[in-house]
């Protein structure tokens, strides 16, 4: 039997409303260890996963023996959308449990001069989205193109990445990654 820990992971820290910077800080080790094992790109020592549970805080054995439920919801009003994100970026998720899911679909807003930093973002998985409204500036590795509505990206996430929001109007964007990495 395989144990989707990642997902699982996933799951308790969102159950205790801990961000992966918050809970890799009470954990002790690096946002990026968090982020790795959440997307099952890293599988943790026993130890390591003791350590991050302890943060929580949980024990191994209620970690492994509790089953969430699988997600059966199929349909989501605009309010049911759950805020992951902060500050100048929005990041409305579909579904607030996506334990046992593979795709994660967001509806993204950057407010003018919104910048997901200046480090690129890299981890495992795909993913896509397509401009709406606005203008959205997309960094994938040395490569940089201003996106308009109706204008779209798709990549590899292992790539160097970044998105930033040009010009004086909001930027929205619906996108799609898999494995869900937030």
């Amino acid at each position: 039997m395989s144990v989707d820990i990642g997902n699982r992971l996933r799951h308790v820290r969102l159950m205790h409303n801990l961000s992966q910077r918050e809970l890799a800080k009470r954990a002790g080790v690096t946002n990026s260890t968090i982020s790795l094992i959440e997307s099952n790109a890293s599988n943790p020592s026993v130890g390591a996963l003791k350590r991050i549970l302890d943060g929580i805080p949980i024990g191994l054995a209620e970690f492994f023996s509790f089953e969430p439920e699988k997600p059966r919801k199929a349909f989501y009003a605009a309010e049911e959308l759950m805020e992951i994100g902060k500050g100048p970026i929005s990041y409305r998720q579909i579904g607030d449990n996506l334990f046992g899911r593979s795709l994660q679909i967001l509806k993204e807003c950057y407010q003018p001069g919104a910048d997901t930093g200046k480090v690129p973002l890299v981890h495992e998985g795909e993913e896509g989205g397509i401009v709406l409204s606005g203008r959205l500036e997309v960094t994938v590795d040395e490569e940089r193109r201003i996106l308009g509505p109706g204008d779209a990206y798709y990549f590899e996430s292992r790539r160097p990445h970044r998105f930033r929001c040009v010009g004086p109007v909001p930027c929205e964007v619906i996108s799609a990654c898999t494995p869900p990495t937030f």
